[in-house]
C-alpha cells in the first residue's frame, strides 16, 4: 500500500512537471501539449514500465531451452516466495550487473548482464536474483520502473522546449532556465522516492529468502569491482532500478544526486553480520 501511494504521488508530481514545462514553451498551446504530453508519459510509464526498461537495457528475453539454470534457479525462489514467474531476460552488457521491473508480480520481469552471468557463480548469482524476486514481491518494481520512465519522459519534454520554444526572448529565456534545472530537479524527486531502505530490505528479504547472506555479500563485492570497471551506457534516471548503481565508476555532473544505492560496503557488512536474521 505504501509504495503504491508513492507511485500515485510520483505520478503526478512528475505529469505536473511535464505540464508546466509545457507552459513555460507557451501559455496556450505549450499548456495543451505539456497536459496531453503529462498524460501519455505517465500512463505509458504505468503500463508499459517493464518494456521500457527492459528496452533501455537492450535486454533480450531468453527461453528455458537456452538458460535452463536460470529458469530453475528464478522458479525455485518465485516458489519459495510465493510469486508468479517473471519473464527472464539477458542483457548483451560487459558489466556484470542485474535488475527488476514491472508494475506489479503479475507482470515482472527479471534481467542480468553477460557481464554478471561470467563473473559469478551461481552460487553468488542465486543470492542476486533472491534479491531480485525481493524486489518484485515487495512490490519495489514498480515505483522504480515509473520514475525512471517518467524522468525520461521530462528530459524530453524539455528538450523538445528548448528547441522548439517558440519566438519572445523571455520565452526563450525561461525554457532554457526549466533545461537547466531539469536535471537535478528529476533526480532529486527521485533520491524523494527511491530511498536506501528499498535496498538494504531487498538485501535482508533475498538472504531470508535462502537463508543465506553470504552468497549475496560474494556477489556485491565482485560487482562492485565490475561496475567501477567496465561502464554501462544507461540513462541515470534509469540507473536505480539496477542491483548496484551501473554508473557507480563514470564521473558525471550531478553525479552526487544520482546516488541511489546505500555504499555496498555497508550493504556487504549487514550480510555477513547477520542483520538479515533479526
Amino acid at each position: 500500500m505504501k509504495n503504491t501511494v508513492k507511485t500515485y504521488i510520483l505520478l503526478a508530481t512528475m505529469g505536473g512537471l511535464i505540464i508546466l514545462i509545457g507552459g513555460l514553451v507557451g501559455r496556450g498551446v505549450g499548456a495543451t501539449f505539456g497536459l496531453l504530453a503529462a498524460l501519455a508519459f505517465t500512463g505509458a510509464s504505468y503500463w508499459f514500465s517493464d518494456r521500457i526498461a527492459i528496452k533501455a537495457s537492450r535486454a533480450v528475453p531468453v527461453t528455458e531451452a537456452e538458460m535452463p539454470e536460470y529458469y530453475a534457479v528464478v522458479r525455485d525462489l518465485t516458489q519459495r516466495a510465493g510469486i508468479p514467474m517473471p519473464k527472464l531476460c539477458v542483457s548483451p552488457s560487459p558489466q556484470p550487473n542485474a535488475f527488476a521491473t514491472g508494475r506489479n508480480p503479475r507482470h515482472a520481469a527479471v534481467a542480468v548482464t553477460q557481464g554478471i552471468l561470467t563473473t559469478l557463480s551461481w552460487e553468488e548469482l542465486r543470492g542476486v536474483l533472491a534479491h531480485e524476486i525481493s524486489h518484485v514481491g515487495n512490490r519495489d518494481i514498480l515505483i522504480g520502473s515509473v520514475a525512471a520512465a517518467a524522468a525520461m519522459g521530462i528530459m524530453w519534454i524539455a528538450r523538445i522546449g528548448f528547441f522548439f520554444g517558440g519566438g519572445g526572448r523571455r520565452n526563450n529565456a525561461l525554457v532554457s532556465l526549466a533545461l537547466f534545472i531539469l536535471a537535478p530537479v528529476a533526480a532529486m524527486l527521485l533520491q524523494m522516492a527511491l530511498t536506501r531502505s528499498r535496498e538494504f530490505e531487498a538485501d535482508r528479504s533475498g538472504a531470508r529468502l535462502i537463508g543465506d547472506g553470504e552468497s549475496l555479500a560474494s556477489a556485491l563485492a565482485k560487482i562492485e569491482a565490475g561496475v567501477r570497471a567496465v561502464p554501462m551506457n544507461v540513462q541515470p534516471a534509469a540507473a536505480q532500478a539496477f542491483i548496484v548503481n551501473p554508473l557507480t565508476g563514470r564521473k558525471m555532473a550531478f553525479s552526487s544526486l544520482f546516488r541511489t544505492h546505500p555504499p555496498t560496503a555497508e550493504r556487504i557488512e549487514r550480510l555477513r553480520s547477520g542483520q538479515w536474521r533479526s
